[in-house]
């Protein structure tokens, strides 16, 4: 073997040695730049935002006393929607926050009741109370595709036009609802038209 040889087959193994340190290097700067621009690595852009709400119309929850949701009723009323089930965690968890949240009498909070036994929904509300004005029942879960929900809990705000202006991802703590939430809210609000 000449010395051409060895040397052409040495060079192999040192080149591909540094693709995986090349690699790292640029993931590391994407890393970086992304943790220096101040973006929310957490947040989950949403299509909706800027938009009017989606079409639907769901029936009620059977037993509870409330009408159902439809998008009309968005129309002239700032509104919160907040989506979630009786076999979710998280929604037990934010459940008091709804209750603080409903006694704004400047905003109408609805639900809509994904993929759940209406039984367990009615224990549900019945257990933690039931915070909200009107709640829809999306058993096929069609309409929790249309808003581009990823899981739930979530919570939209919609303006008095019926524009979709904001939307939370998860649980909503106090803190939450004080820091991120209400000023979502008074911005809708404060673009509303005035009703008197």
């Amino acid at each position: 073997m000449t010395a051409a040889n060895d040397n052409a087959g040495g060079r192999r193994p040192r080149l591909v040695t540094y693709v995986p340190l090349a690699v790292f290097v640029v993931l590391a700067a994407v890393f970086l730049v992304r943790l220096e621009s101040g973006v929310d690595p957490g947040a989950i852009p949403s299509a909706l935002v800027g938009g009017p709400a989606p079409a639907f119309d769901l029936p009620p929850l059977d037993g509870v006393g409330l009408p159902g949701l439809k998008s009309a009723d968005f129309d002239g009323r700032v509104t919160v929607l907040n989506i979630f089930a009786s076999w979710c965690g998280p929604c037990r968890q934010e459940h008091p926050v709804l209750e603080e949240l409903a006694g704004d009498e400047r905003i109408r909070l609805v639900g809509i009741n994904y993929k759940d036994d209406p039984g367990n929904a009615r224990r549900f509300l019945g257990d933690l109370g039931n915070p909200y004005a009107a709640i829809g029942v999306d058993r096929s879960g069609r309409t929790f595709i249309d808003w581009g929900a990823y899981g739930v809990p979530e919570t939209f705000v919609i303006d008095a036009a019926g524009i979709v202006r904001y939307k939370f991802i998860g649980p909503l703590s106090h803190e939450a609802l004080a820091g991120v939430l209400m000023p979502e809210i008074e911005k809708a609000l404060a673009e509303a038209p005035s009703t008197s």
